[in-house]
């Protein structure tokens, strides 16, 4: 029987694969990039400076993809659904946080097959924030 040596690629988190917190750090800054610049999702960030919105979100993706756990170690459980609550979340909102997404996920440069798992992942939550029909 072949034995798969240890630290080998299927060993490995999505979130080695695709170069650790380096690669979720441009992520997130990127996306952070066009939303400084969008008049429907800025508002949401009631904070002057974007900095620490930009790190809980590096932090949750780093701990979700099989990072460290520091998001849960400092903030605890990420209950999203509660913590957006505050804000209106309709169809115009996601659709605009996709695009700023989209825009940084295309510009990570990831294989075909990480694109494709990190984007489901992001639909699937952008989706699942929306809390205000249209």
């Amino acid at each position: 029987m072949n034995e798969i040596p240890r630290g080998t690629l299927q060993e490995q988190t999505f979130y080695e694969q695709v170069g650790g917190e380096e690669t979720f750090r441009r992520l997130v800054h990127r996306f952070y990039e066009g939303v400084a610049q969008d008049p429907l999702l800025r508002p949401m960030y009631p904070e002057e400076d974007l900095g620490p919105a930009e790190e809980r979100l590096v932090l949750f993706l780093i701990q979700y993809w099989g990072g460290p756990r520091t998001y849960s170690d400092n903030r605890g459980h990420p209950r999203l659904r509660m913590r957006h609550a505050p804000f209106e979340v309709n169809r115009a909102a996601h659709d605009a946080w996709l695009k700023h997404m989209r825009d940084a996920v295309d510009e990570l440069g990831l294989a075909p097959e990480h694109t494709e798992q990190l984007w489901r992942y992001l639909t699937y939550a952008a989706g699942s924030m929306i809390n205000t029909p249209d």
